[in-house]
């Protein structure tokens, strides 16, 4: 009954995280609520080994799609890579809690500006070009990689809106490079996590195939309906992580 549930989760987080990000937050509460006496690091290594999967297929199949800017991006996910790493490392040495009543505080920023900012996002206007724009998803990418490894929620969704604000992309090509840097990130955290013995493979593998399913629909809607859908996309599930977020940090 447990892995029922947790694949139903895996598919719905799918379907989420390849549109906007943001499915850990089903992804990893479902998790805590089915296995709640394991050890927190075992289901963050479940968690990882489910949806690398659905962020890789998200990744190809937007790049069939999406004229991704590979020069920029190859770099950045390396970065991203070596951020999330050290992220990692650093948690095994002191506590990420610190965090936790800053992140819903960020959220609503973040929302404020992209429901203030309508045209944000859009259109596609690139600012970059060459070493400039490689230089600058490098930054995007070592911030949110460290991010991702150390502390975590919301880091799709970071990676959309700094991708629209910082570099110009609209919410289609944000969310798609986004992809390519989430599954760089989530690899990264699964070495380590599958170093130190914490993935239950059985499971993460039997989730990965719920995963991916949900995220070849995402993707399709995405694709189908282009920018101004996954800004809404964007916007609802900023708004679910402000309230969970919000409620782990203050009220629980």
């Amino acid at each position: 009954m447990e892995l029922f549930f947790v694949a139903c989760a895996s598919l719905l987080g799918g379907f989420v995280d390849s549109i906007v990000g943001g499915g850990g937050l089903v992804m990893v509460p479902a998790l805590f609520a089915a296995f709640p006496t394991t050890h927190p690091a075992t289901l963050f290594g479940v968690n990882k080994g489910a949806s690398i999967w659905g962020t890789a297929v998200a990744t190809v199949q937007y790049a069939r799609r999406v004229d991704l800017r590979w020069k920029a991006l190859l770099p950045a996910a390396l970065a991203g890579f070596a951020g999330s790493m050290a992220g990692a490392w650093l948690v095994t040495e002191i506590s990420p809690q610190f965090l936790r009543k800053l992140l819903p505080l960020v959220l609503i920023g973040v929302l404020a500006y992209t429901l203030v900012k309508k045209e944000l996002g859009r259109h596609h206007k690139p600012r970059y070009e060459g070493r400039a724009e490689m230089l600058a998803a490098c930054c995007i990418g070592v911030l949110l990689g460290f991010y991702d490894g150390f502390f975590g929620p919301g880091t799709g969704s970071f990676f959309v809106f700094l991708f629209v604000r910082w570099l110009g992309y609209d919410f289609l090509n944000a969310s798609a490079s986004a992809k390519l840097m989430n599954s760089a990130t989530n690899f990264a955290a699964l070495l380590l996590f599958a170093y130190k013995g914490h993935v239950w493979w059985h499971y993460a593998l039997t989730l990965a195939l719920a995963n991916v399913v949900g995220s070849l629909l995402g993707t399709h809607l995405a694709l189908k309906h282009g920018a101004a859908f996954v800004r809404a996309v964007f916007i609802m599930v900023v708004s679910s992580l402000i309230l969970k977020t919000g409620y782990d940090a203050f009220i629980r």
